[in-house]
C-alpha cells in the first residue's frame, strides 16, 4: 500500500544523486528517522529562500534534483524536495495541494495575478508513526521573522501545516479548496488549474511556462 510512496517520481525524483547527497549531508549525524525527518524539514525551511516572484513551471524546474542547484524555491518546489528526502530516508511521502488566501509575502504577486487566491499551494504528508502526518516546509524563518509572523515549527511527530494568525492575532492564511494528495506532482492539472484561474495569464503560462515579476528588490527589505 505504502510502496508507491517510497518510490521515485518524475519530479519527486529521490534517486536523484544530488538530492540523496543533500539528505545525506543534513542527516548523518541524527540517529532516529524522527530527529532525521526533522532536520530534513529545518535544512528545507530555511536553507531555501522562499521566492514566489520566479516561478518556473517548466517540467525540470519543479523537480527536486533541481531546487537543490540553488537558494531559492516556492511552495511546490520546496514542499516536493522535502517529499524526496523522505523517500530517500524510507519514509514514505505524498504531496498535497490546496488554493489559499493570504499567502505570505506575495503582495506584488496578487498585483499581478488580480486576486489574493493562490491556486495549487503545495505542501507534504509523510507516513511517521502509523499515520500521515502534514508537513509545510516552506516560509523560512528570515522571512516569518520580518513579516512579523511565528515561523513553523516542526517536532517530527505532529502536524506543521500552516501558520494561521500572524503574531498580533491577525489572520494570516486559510485554505479554501483542497484538491487532495498524489505520490507525485501532478502536472497538468497544475497548469490547467494556473489557467482556469488566471486566464488573463494563460498565454503567458502555456507559452512560456513561467511567471518571473524580475523584482528581486521586492524582498530586499524582507531579506535586510
Amino acid at each position: 500500500m505504502l510502496e508507491k510512496y517510497l518510490n521515485p517520481g518524475t519530479y519527486i525524483n529521490s534517486d536523484h544523486p544530488d538530492v540523496i547527497r543533500f539528505v545525506q549531508e543534513k542527516t548523518a549525524r541524527y540517529d532516529t528517522v524522527n530527529d532525521k525527518i526533522k532536520a530534513l524539514y529545518y535544512a528545507v525551511r530555511d536553507g531555501f529562500w522562499y521566492d514566489p516572484y520566479r516561478l518556473d513551471f517548466t517540467k525540470e524546474a519543479i523537480k527536486a534534483s533541481h531546487i537543490v542547484s540553488r537558494n531559492y524555491g516556492y511552495c511546490i518546489e520546496k514542499s516536493g524536495l522535502f517529499a524526496a528526502g523522505a523517500r530517500v530516508l524510507g519514509v514514505p511521502s505524498r504531496m498535497g495541494f490546496a488554493n489559499v488566501k493570504n499567502h505570505i509575502g506575495t503582495a506584488k504577486l496578487e498585483e499581478v495575478l488580480k486576486t489574493n487566491l493562490l491556486v495549487f499551494h503545495g505542501y507534504a504528508e509523510i507516513w511517521l508513526n502509523d499515520q500521515w502526518v502534514k508537513v509545510t516546509p516552506v516560509f523560512n524563518k528570515g522571512l516569518c521573522d520580518k513579516l512579523n509572523v511565528e515561523p513553523l515549527e516542526f517536532d517530527g511527530h505532529e502536524h506543521a501545516v500552516f501558520q494561521q494568525y500572524s503574531k498580533s492575532g491577525g489572520k494570516f492564511m486559510e485554505y479554501v479548496h483542497d484538491y487532495g494528495t498524489f505520490n507525485d506532482i501532478p502536472y497538468d492539472m497544475f497548469i490547467d488549474e494556473l489557467v482556469r484561474h488566471y486566464p488573463h495569464l494563460a498565454k503567458v503560462i502555456i507559452d512560456q511556462r513561467s511567471i518571473n515579476l524580475n523584482v528581486p528588490e521586492s524582498l530586499s527589505a524582507i531579506k535586510s
